[in-house]
């Protein structure tokens, strides 16, 4: 039997909803965040070290996005890294300068990332309702 109780608001949302949710978040922090940011502490548009944090922080925030999706719904493992990771995918195949610059080992360890939180929420999912009878 599952606990009765109040459903979060985004409890309703299904898993694929969460995944394209938690892009939108991460390319808002990185673009619009980013950019507050690098004004307010007047960081140049070609300082490597501050580009890569904000890729850091965006990849975190795949990664932990990944995990409490499929922790939620371990059955969504097969779609939501991938939906997820949909920005740094497609940058992949259309930016011509992709895999010359530096740029490429930060997105794919993201993409390494993601999936090893997604592979742990899904196993800490799994084991969850297992738990409950």
């Amino acid at each position: 039997m599952k606990r009765a109780g109040k459903k979060s608001l985004l409890g309703g949302i299904p898993s694929w909803g969460l995944a394209l949710l938690t892009v939108v978040l991460a390319f808002v922090v990185l673009m619009i965040v980013g950019d507050i940011i690098a004004a307010i502490f007047k960081i140049s548009d070609e300082n490597v070290v501050a580009e890569l944090i904000f890729y850091m922080l965006y990849n975190l925030i795949i990664a932990a996005g990944c995990f409490f999706i499929c922790r939620q719904d371990y059955k969504s493992i097969w779609y939501v890294p991938v939906l997820c990771n949909v920005v740094g995918i497609i940058s992949a195949i259309v930016e011509s300068t992709f895999w010359k610059s530096s740029l490429w080992m930060v997105i794919c360890g993201g993409w390494i990332l993601s999936l090893a939180a997604a592979l742990l929420g899904y196993y800490r999912g799994k084991k969850g309702e297992q738990m409950v009878l």
